[in-house]
């Protein structure tokens, strides 16, 4: 006894080990290195410069700074490579998140990014511990459209404020709609900074549209912000800047997390966290089916992108999320193992170690040129047009997704999306729902019309079980009925629960209810809610049919002789 029990003990701190190696970094993470380092060190580097205007434009429009974007991108990408369950993930700072941080800064303050980091990364470190890395599967494909397209949209109207005046707006000046905010900074643009600022974003536009046409590996956006850099500090202007950056990174530092910081800011948290699960497990997954890199481990990439924000936090960062756009880029350029995407953060802190001061001197009007056509990129009118010629529910998911991540919040416009999408889907289910009469098997005998033959076909669950009811229930004319279920699939607690009631409703009447064909996997089902028990005796319990219609005949023919006597 004793001996066995220690034999189950140990068999359960081996599978509670192996569940935690699996989460783990690994030798095999990178056993393809040695054939592939050129071509990932190649990846990394052309990554690293399209990931440099946006780290920059992110930090900018989050309202933090150019410098957290940056951190953000170095140490998110470095811990997301090294833990994350992906082998060519590049994480950092991402659009998705500059919408959430934007109010969360605006309402508790720049300090308060730091602590949130933390406290997401937290979040979404025990969600890939607790393995519910699988629950994006949950989310339907019109959905996160959807949400993609409300973030495009978003992203697109923050910049406006930048381009339209050189100075931030103070809090409370502009509402934290996104769209409202755009249209209100419109409506009091400095009009003369506004040509300076439209003459910049043309320009970066337009060699970002140029550049992929002369050669695909020219990085269009990098190229456009060293121009309109260039003519700026040549020509005088009035076009705001970056400001001055660190030239080194700063020593990491715990933030401020007491508890009224910690109540203030665990909702905001919360939210952070559900979006960097959600956008960093479809971008690994997107990544996966791009190229033969191997598949991806969610739960494992939940570990990792939970460390990256935790230690983007700690250096006074934002929180990260997986980037679809620079991980495809990275699988485009030749990235197969996590070398690349740990060589881009490396790129990046080249750059604040050795060229702090000329990026400093970048006019934000630029990197919004950028980020607009990022946000356009973003939109995909193809798959627009393929859901909106889908199904109704498709279609309806898909839009309302979108409209309400543009007027109201992104997590909320995934919970809403999720709830849409779920009820066509049971409504579709419920019509699946088969309630149909049925002729007698046999040559036919005196009094079979007193016989009802009730088929089941498809699921009984809770959205069919009132519609059951009705059909079954306003039978007329039948002293039998003879309720045939070997054809019945899925069956909840519900529709149980249903046939129970009508097995009660029909002998309250004084029709007599026989079951045929109860399948094994629905015995225990009925016995507990009471299906069975609800039968006048226990031999009204069929497996044939024909015996069933021979106890239905029979039992006509009695009551036939009763009234006869």
């Amino acid at each position: 006894m004793t001996s066995s029990l220690r034999l189950g003990s140990s068999g359960r701190l081996v599978r509670a080990w192996a569940a935690v190696r699996a989460l783990l970094p690994a030798p095999e993470d990178y056993r393809g290195a040695r054939r592939s380092w050129r071509s990932d060190l190649l990846a990394g580097l052309t990554v690293g410069i399209v990931a440099l205007p946006l780290a920059l434009g992110f930090g900018v429009s989050s309202g933090v700074s150019a410098e957290a974007g940056l951190i953000t991108a170095i140490i998110a990408g470095v811990l997301a490579a090294v833990f994350g369950g992906s082998h060519v993930q590049i994480s950092g700072p991402t659009g998705a998140m500059v919408v959430v941080l934007l109010p969360i800064v605006a309402s508790h303050g720049v300090g308060a990014v730091a602590a949130v980091s933390v406290l997401a990364g937290l979040i979404v470190l025990a969600a890939g511990a607790l393995r519910l890395g699988r629950a994006i599967s949950f989310i339907p494909w019109p959905v996160i459209e959807g949400f993609t397209l409300g973030i495009a949209v978003i992203i697109f109207m923050q910049q406006i404020p930048m381009i339209t005046s050189p100075h931030r707006p103070s809090a409370g000046e502009h509402s934290s709609n996104a769209v409202i905010a755009a249209v209100q900074s419109l409506t009091s643009a400095d009009l003369g900074y506004l040509l300076w600022s439209l003459g910049a974003v043309v320009l970066v536009v337009a060699v970002m549209l140029l550049a992929p046409r002369l050669h695909r590996a020219l990085p269009g956006s990098l190229i456009g912000i060293i121009i309109v850099a260039v003519l700026a500090f040549a020509i005088p202007s009035p076009l705001a800047v970056i400001g001055e950056l660190p030239r080194t990174l700063p020593l990491p530092s715990l933030p401020n997390l007491d508890a009224a910081t910690v109540g203030a800011l665990i909702m905001p948290a919360v939210t952070v966290a559900a979006l960097a699960a959600i956008e960093s497990l479809l971008s690994a997954r997107v990544a996966a089916s791009m190229a033969d890199t191997g598949a991806y481990d969610p739960d494992r990439e939940l570990v990792g992108q939970g460390l990256a924000s935790i230690g983007s936090g700690l250096f006074g960062g934002m929180p990260a999320t997986g980037a679809i756009a620079r991980t495809a880029v990275n699988v485009r350029s030749g990235g197969r193992t996590r070398l690349a995407s740990a060589f881009h953060a490396v790129v990046l802190l080249v750059v604040v170690l050795a060229a702090s001061g000329p990026v400093g001197r970048i006019p934000l009007a630029a990197l919004a040129g950028v980020l607009m056509v990022t946000a356009a990129r973003m939109i995909r009118t193809g798959t627009v047009r393929s859901i909106l010629r889908s199904t109704r529910a498709d279609a309806v998911g898909f839009v309302v997704t979108a409209v309400v991540t543009v007027s109201v919040d992104l997590i909320v416009a995934v919970v809403i999306g999720v709830l849409v999408a779920g009820f066509f889907a049971v409504r579709n289910l419920s019509r699946g729902t088969g309630v149909r009469r049925e002729p007698l098997p046999g040559a036919a005998d005196t009094g079979d019309e007193r016989i009802a033959i009730i088929r089941f076909d498809g699921p009984l669950f809770f959205a069919a079980a009132d519609r059951v009811f009705d059909t079954v229930t306003k039978l007329s004319g039948v002293e039998v009925v003879i309720l045939r279920m070997s054809q019945l699939e899925l069956v909840d607690a519900t529709g149980a629960h249903i046939l129970s009631d009508i097995v009660q409703t029909l002998e309250r009447r004084g029709v007599t209810v026989l079951i045929k064909g109860v399948q094994a996997g629905h015995e225990e089902l009925f016995r507990s809610v009471g299906v069975l028990a609800s039968l006048r005796h226990h031999k009204h319990l069929f497996t044939r049919l024909d015996d069933a219609v021979d106890h239905a005949r029979s039992h006509i023919q009695r009551n036939a002789r009763a009234r006869s006597a």
